[in-house]
C-alpha cells in the first residue's frame, strides 16, 4: 500500500504543479491584458488632453483677437487724446515757463506731503 500512497501523492503533486502552472499563466495573461488596457487608457487620455488644449488655445486666441478688434477704436482715440494733451501742455509751458515751473513745484510738494503722511500713518 505504500506504493499506492506514494503514487497518489505523486499524482496529486503533479496535478497541483499543473494547476499552479495554469494559474501562473492565467495571472500572467491577466497582468499583460491589464497593462495593455492601461496603456490604451493612457494614450486615449493623452489624446483627449491634447485635443482639449488645442480647443482652449483656439478659444483664447479668438477671444484675444476679438478684444483687439473691439478695442482698436478706443486705442486710436486714446492715442489722439494723449497727443493733443501733450501738445497743449508744451504750448502752455512755452507761453508761461515760470508759471509752469511753479505749478510743477507745487504739485511735487503736495505729492511729497501726501506720501510722507501716508508713510507715517502706515507705521
Amino acid at each position: 500500500m505504500p506504493d499506492d500512497t506514494t503514487a497518489n501523492a505523486e499524482a496529486a503533486a503533479h496535478d497541483a504543479a499543473s494547476a499552479a502552472k495554469r494559474a501562473k499563466a492565467a495571472v500572467t495573461g491577466a497582468v499583460e491584458k491589464g497593462h495593455e488596457s492601461l496603456n490604451e487608457a493612457m494614450e486615449m487620455a493623452e489624446r483627449n488632453i491634447r485635443d482639449a488644449a488645442k480647443r482652449i488655445d483656439k478659444a483664447v486666441r479668438d477671444g484675444v483677437e476679438q478684444i483687439r478688434a473691439q478695442t482698436a477704436p478706443y486705442r486710436e482715440r486714446a492715442g489722439e487724446s494723449f497727443d493733443d494733451a501733450s501738445k497743449y501742455i508744451v504750448e502752455r509751458v512755452k507761453e508761461r515757463p515760470v508759471t509752469a515751473t511753479l505749478a510743477g513745484l507745487a504739485v511735487g510738494l503736495l505729492l511729497g506731503l501726501v506720501l510722507a503722511a501716508s508713510s507715517r500713518s502706515s507705521k
